[in-house]
């Protein structure tokens, strides 16, 4: 059954590139029309017939959520919205200037709880609808030198799991999608904080970029999310390579904590 006959209207956040350019594909491919969004509008040209480009920026939360708000009039409403747009801060935490984590901390989970509220609003109204919130799989297995990154992703899940309780009993859709490494332009995208990084950040920072390298396509959390649309229940959604989406949860919830500490840290080499 084509995603269509559930999801009439969609609205990605960070549509432009990476996942969030693979998720508003898809769903146009499964004839859903799509009102994906990036900072900069020329990003979006390419998508054709059923995509509509919409310019935000979530570190503006006021012009956030008003363009959200112009774009859910437009559509007459969504039937699914998709927060996925959000960046990396690769640097030593204490080595860097608490604004710089302040700020991003209010762009991906400030902002985007924000558009979270006002999506899940009007599908209370319209008592129908789906809210994809794009966590990732470091809220269970933080990166890293990514501290912010790492606590934002956490709140993420931690509001989708509030919202599973909160929409028990309403035909509303919460589902947290923890993607683990794609092969985007995630890392040649990310800010690093420090002109100087030590050796253990040095190292892991080659870890990241070489786990990126080799990861799968965006297309594969495309397939995932699209098989999770069409299943229509809430919940966690893990997608990424065998060993990172299946593997890697199994094991760490039989392991003791520090076990599972000491087998990232080292494979970091941190």
């Amino acid at each position: 059954m084509p995603l269509a006959e559930r999801y009439r209207t969609a609205f990605v956040t960070g549509a432009s590139s990476g996942l969030g350019r693979a998720f508003a594909a898809m769903l146009l491919s499964e004839g859903v029309r799509v009102w994906g969004t990036s900072r900069d509008l020329k990003r979006l040209e390419g998508f054709g017939t059923g995509f509509t480009g919409c310019a935000l920026d979530l570190a503006e939360g006021d012009a956030a959520e008003a363009a959200f708000a112009r774009a859910e009039a437009e559509a007459g409403g969504f039937d699914l919205a998709v927060n996925n747009a959000g960046y990396g801060l690769f640097g030593e935490f204490a080595a860097t200037e608490g604004k710089v984590w302040e700020a991003q901390l209010t762009a991906m989970l400030g902002t985007t709880l924000r558009l979270a509220r006002a999506a899940y609003a009007g599908m209370l109204r319209r008592e129908r609808g789906c809210l994809v919130n794009v966590s990732s799989l470091a809220a269970e297995f933080p990166l890293p030198f990514m501290a912010g990154y790492n606590v934002a992703k956490a709140g993420l899940s931690a509001l989708s799991e509030s919202l599973v309780f909160e929409s028990r009993g309403r035909p509303i859709t919460i589902i947290d999608f923890r993607p683990g490494d794609y092969r985007t332009a995630f890392n040649q995208a990310m800010l690093p904080l420090n002109s100087a990084p030590s050796a253990r950040a040095a190292r892991a920072w080659r870890v990241l970029d070489t786990m990126l390298q080799s990861a799968p396509p965006p297309e594969r959390a495309a397939a995932d999310l699209r098989r999770a649309l069409a299943r229509g229940r809430s919940g966690i959604v893990r997608s990424g390579s065998f060993f990172q989406a299946r593997v890697a949860p199994l094991a760490a919830r039989a392991l003791p904590e520090a076990w599972k500490r000491a087998i990232q840290a080292r494979y970091f080499g941190v």
